[in-house]
């Protein structure tokens, strides 16, 4: 994977959101998932550096990692960029967290960045799954987004917290967020309407997943470590379902299949 060099530059994805719990890695690994649907080379970088699980979610045997990637980067031993991801289809590689919490408070930002910067020349698309507390990977993974996406439930807890976020990152004229309302991830009542939650976000709704989307034994699909959108039993569970994500998809790297 990754081999030759791409002659543009991967568009950078950053998934994140304002609190634990909405379903953001899971949605990180389905938009990955339809990546490699469309045939497009994608890694999948574990941004919660002290205790990100993309890996177990996947099933992929921790090798190297972020962690080893950096020191070595540091210590002038970086060689083959493909001998530190974990291949989890033809398409979709993952760079995973550190297997120390403690280490990766020892990874420098510059580092991270120089990373990331790396993978871009490999990769049609990079989608850096992010924890929600503002660490340095996850300020670096939102100044180096060509797309933040900000996932969020109508939690009123949630909205609150969506609220101060989206505050602060347009403060710092951060103008490149869609955000995205899961309404996949559990089958119970909505609070909100989503003309309630724009205006007390203050912010459009740039795209909604939907009920239909909801998987009532998702526990059971994520024990197989298959990306949800790849697992045969459940390949887009209806039309609608997969032209909406099909669609995200492609806007949010501009329809690349030109390039």
């Amino acid at each position: 994977m990754g081999e030759k060099m791409n002659k543009y530059k991967g568009k950078i994805i950053c998934v994140t959101s304002a609190k634990g719990g909405v379903g953001k890695s899971i949605f990180a690994t389905m938009l990955t998932g339809v990546y490699s649907y469309l045939k497009k080379k994608v890694l999948l970088v574990d941004m919660d550096l002290s205790s990100g699980g993309i890996s177990v979610l996947l099933n992929l045997d921790k090798g190297k990692t972020i962690y080893n990637l950096s020191d070595d980067i540091l210590n002038n031993r970086f060689k083959e960029h493909d001998g530190y991801v974990l291949h989890y289809n033809d398409f979709v590689d993952v760079l995973p967290a550190c297997k120390d919490p403690r280490e990766g408070n020892k990874i420098d930002s510059k580092i991270l960045e120089q990373i990331i910067t790396i993978y871009q020349n490999y990769y049609d698309v990079i989608v850096l799954d992010t924890t929600h507390t503002p660490t340095n990977a996850t300020l670096l993974s939102l100044d180096m987004a060509d797309n933040i996406l900000l996932l969020i439930s109508d939690n009123p807890v949630d909205l609150k917290n969506t609220h101060n976020l989206l505050t602060v990152l347009e403060s710092v004229n951060k103008e490149n967020i869609k955000v995205i309302l899961n309404n996949a991830y559990r089958d119970e009542k909505k609070y909100f309407k989503r003309y309630d939650i724009k205006n007390y976000i203050n912010h459009n709704v740039d795209y909604i997943l939907p009920n239909s989307m909801y998987i009532r034994d998702i526990n059971n699909y994520l024990m197989e470590g298959k990306i949800l959108v790849l697992n045969d039993k459940l390949v887009f569970k209806n039309d609608s379902d997969r032209e909406l994500l099909i669609k995200m998809a492609k806007d949010l790297i501009g329809d690349s299949d030109e390039k």
